[in-house]
C-alpha cells in the first residue's frame, strides 16, 4: 500500500512477521522497537510518521502476525495485545494517534505539525473527527443499502477540510500528523467502495482526488 511507503529512499528489508512459535526479540535492552502488522491501518500510521522522519536507524520494526500472534507479545510487551505499539525507553505505549504525537515529539526529523496557532487547532479538531469518520465510511461499506447520507456528509467535510489552507493539497498545506491520521483509511475507502459500491468517493470532491494522487504519486 501506497501509505505504507518510506517517504526518503531508503530502502529497507522488513522483517518476516513474528507467530506464536516466533521467540521474542531481546525486550527492553535499549532497542527501540515499533510493533506493527503490515496491512494493518492504525499501525502503518505509526509506521508512516517513523519514516517520513527519517527514524529507519533509530526505531526498529517488528511485525506480528495478528492471525496467529505470540502469547509473549501480550505478557511481555502490550497488555492491550494490539499494534501498533512503540517499545521505548523501557516503557511501551500504544493507540496509533498518541504513537504519531509521540514520534515526533521525542524523535529528530521533519516535524509533523506547523507552528501556525491556527493550524494546529484544526489538526486537533480534524484528529478528533476521524473515528467517526472512519465509522461513517464503514457503516456504508458493511450495509446493503446504497452509500449513506451520512457518508456522504463525512466525505465532504474531509472535502471542505482540504480547502481550508490554499498552500499546499494537504489538510494544513504541509504534510502532516492529520494527513497521517486519514491516508491508510482513505486509500482503503477508496478501494472499497469503487470495488463494493461502484461510488468514486472522489467525484465531485476535486480537493480529495488531488490529495490522493499526491499521496500515491509520493510514495508516503
Amino acid at each position: 500500500m501506497a501509505a505504507a511507503a518510506p517517504a526518503s529512499s531508503v530502502k529497507e528489508v522488513l522483517p518476516f512477521p513474528l507467530t506464536a512459535a516466533s521467540e521474542p526479540p531481546p525486550l527492553f535492552d535499549g532497542t527501540t522497537r515499533l510493533y506493527v502488522a503490515y496491512h494493518c491501518p492504525y499501525a502503518q500510521r505509526a509506521w508512516i510518521a517513523r519514516n517520513y522522519k527519517g527514524l529507519h536507524d533509530k526505531i526498529k520494526i517488528v511485525a506480528i502476525d495478528l492471525a496467529d500472534r505470540p502469547a509473549w507479545y501480550k505478557e511481555k510487551v502490550y497488555p492491550e495485545n494490539k499494534v501498533p505499539s512503540l517499545e521505548h525507553n523501557n516503557q511501551v505505549k500504544g493507540e496509533s494517534l498518541d504513537l504519531v504525537k509521540y514520534i515526533d515529539s521525542n524523535f529528530e526529523g521533519p516535524s509533523l505539525l506547523p507552528d501556525d496557532p491556527a493550524k494546529k487547532q484544526f489538526a486537533e479538531e480534524l484528529l478528533a473527527f476521524t473515528d467517526a469518520f472512519n465509522k461513517a465510511l464503514y457503516s456504508s461499506i458493511i450495509s446493503k443499502e446504497d452509500v449513506s447520507e451520512e457518508t456522504v456528509a463525512a466525505l465532504d467535510k474531509i472535502e471542505e477540510a482540504l480547502g481550508k489552507f490554499n498552500d499546499g493539497p494537504f489538510f494544513l498545506g504541509q504534510f502532516s500528523l492529520v494527513d497521517i491520521a486519514y491516508v491508510p483509511f482513505i486509500e482503503r475507502f477508496q478501494i472499497f467502495f469503487e470495488n463494493i459500491k461502484n461510488y468514486d468517493i472522489t467525484k465531485g470532491r476535486p480537493n480529495l482526488q488531488k490529495f490522493i494522487e499526491v499521496i500515491q504519486t509520493d510514495g508516503r
